[in-house]
């Protein structure tokens, strides 16, 4: 048993050992650029993980890793107990009924010129529903991300960011996935809009017991979503634990440099926050 493991003690969803990624140079005998520097981490079943770092860190490669969307160049990722770092083409369409993603942008992630219905279809189909049935799957859909049943027939630009997001939400459920890897879902999104889709997301894991791993650079909104924390820094996890601890008591010193760049609401305290960063800098 790993250390890992023993510290949480649970059977992971998703293991990632000692992940490496590394992306061409730009030159002819550039050297290769590691973006990932030997990463793990689990996800157990019905937990979100939130893995927290700010742009350039590594998180959302990670996340694409997971998904077989970059090239692994060493390491493992085990799903369920199979190894799926290496899965081709054919497998992974099979691991996307239980795999699946939120991307960050609702204004790109959804095709224009897909009515609603048929992009929630589309997977289902893809996986060999019935038209019918899809058709009924896709009102289940809607229902579940409180959405109107009329919206079937309508087209993306007619709904707003956040209304796209659920829709987006609705076609990562589809398929009943067991885990959903969220990538920076909210980050578009108004202060308002923000919250009522971190609620919706909360609200699917307590009723279906999907796991998340939930990518983003705030830990205010990792605070709110997450079970555990993982924190990442230039392609190294630097600090992991409950999320709590974590997002109150963190212990490295880019932990706390995150926590002190999150916004507040009260303006004095972000402005101390302000003047502490820098003093820490």
């Amino acid at each position: 048993m790993t250390v890992t493991e023993a510290a949480v003690g649970f059977q992971a969803l998703l293991q990632v050992r000692d992940l490496r990624v590394a992306y061409p140079g730009t030159g002819r005998r550039a050297p290769r650029n590691e973006v990932l520097k030997g990463v793990s981490l689990d996800i157990r079943p019905g937990e979100t993980l939130g893995l927290v770092g700010e742009s350039g860190s590594g998180k959302t490669t990670i996340g694409r890793a997971v998904l077989g969307l970059v090239p692994v160049s060493s390491g493992t990722v085990t799903f369920a107990g199979e190894r799926i770092d290496q899965a081709g083409p054919a497998r992974r369409r099979v691991l996307s009924r239980d795999l699946q993603v939120v991307f960050q942008d609702p204004y790109t992630s959804l095709n224009p010129s897909l009515t609603i219905g048929d992009t929630l279809a589309e997977p289902l189909i893809g996986q060999g529903t019935s038209a019918r049935e899809a058709r009924g799957r896709v009102r289940q859909l809607l229902d579940r991300v409180h959405l109107p049943a009329d919206a079937a027939a309508r087209l993306p630009r007619e709904f707003s960011g956040g209304q796209r997001q659920r829709v987006a939400i609705a076609r990562a459920l589809a398929l009943r996935p067991r885990l959903v890897i969220c990538d920076e879902p909210v980050s578009a999104l108004d202060l308002t809009t923000r919250r009522a889709v971190l609620d919706l997301l909360l609200e699917i894991q307590e009723e279906t017991g999907t796991a998340y791993l939930f990518v983003t650079h705030d830990l205010s909104v990792v605070r709110f979503m997450s079970h555990r924390v993982a924190v990442i820094h230039r392609g190294e996890i630097v600090e992991t634990g409950d999320a709590d601890t974590v997002t109150t008591e963190p212990q490295h010193a880019y932990t706390r440099s995150l926590m002190l760049a999150a916004p507040v609401a009260n303006v004095a305290a972000q402005r101390r926050r302000r003047e502490a960063r820098w003093v820490s800098a």
